[in-house]
């Protein structure tokens, strides 16, 4: 933790270090200098204006939480959860919490989905052969949250927004399209790499050793 702490460090220093050398090069360093003082405003708005909207949006899925809407939202999820993630059952807390964060990645919601997400590792890594290393499911977990596919990208059509866009929404074909692509070669080299993986051979604690089947 502190290497990368300070690898991050250096690479904040190194980052202002070239973008103050290149303007006064090209005799920008009054513009540079005012975006400086300007951007913090810029910052503090722009955080505020698309905090209000996570929030917004954060707590209608604690709403549908802790109003049951769970047990319905994994019967609709429930074929695409058993396919990828086989060794799991349907009701159990970690297809639940994956339920959850593939709704809110489907509406553009990263930030209502994160913490369903690290639910759901929490739970696939209770059951882990070796809790110090990720499983197959807590990778792909992780890979679904990042390289999800979005049919409403609801923050991105945010920030368009709060930047001054007419039509915010205009970006939905290249969403959906990339966000499809992107998932799928991302499934993809999970499942191979999966394949590979020593770990993978090793069944977890309450399952057979053939894929998908649950003593």
């Amino acid at each position: 933790k502190q290497g990368g702490t300070v690898m991050l460090g250096f690479l904040i220093v190194l980052i202002l270090s070239f973008s103050l050398i290149t303007a006064i090069l090209q005799g920008s360093l009054d513009a540079v200098c005012s975006a400086l003082l300007a951007s913090p405003q810029k910052a503090v708005e722009l955080a505020v204006a698309t905090g209000c909207g996570i929030c917004l949006w954060s707590g209608v899925m604690e709403v549908a939480r802790q109003a049951g809407l769970l047990k319905a939202l994994s019967n609709l999820f429930s074929p695409i959860v058993s396919r990828l993630f086989p060794r799991i059952k349907k009701d159990s807390a970690a297809a639940q919490e994956v339920c959850v964060n593939l709704a809110a990645n489907l509406l553009g919601l990263g930030a209502a989905a994160a913490p369903a997400g690290i639910r759901a590792v929490q739970e696939f890594q209770k059951s882990a052969p070796d809790r110090q290393t990720a499983c197959d499911e807590s990778i792909l977990v992780i890979l679904l949250n990042t390289a999800s596919l979005q049919l409403i990208p609801t923050t991105a059509a945010m920030l368009r927004l709060q930047a001054g866009s007419a039509e915010p929404m205009a970006i939905l074909p290249a969403v959906w399209v990339s966000t499809a692509l992107s998932l799928t070669a991302g499934i993809i080299a999970a499942k191979a790499m999966a394949c590979l993986s020593p770990l993978s051979a090793r069944p977890h604690p309450g399952t057979c050793a053939r894929r998908g089947c649950r003593r």
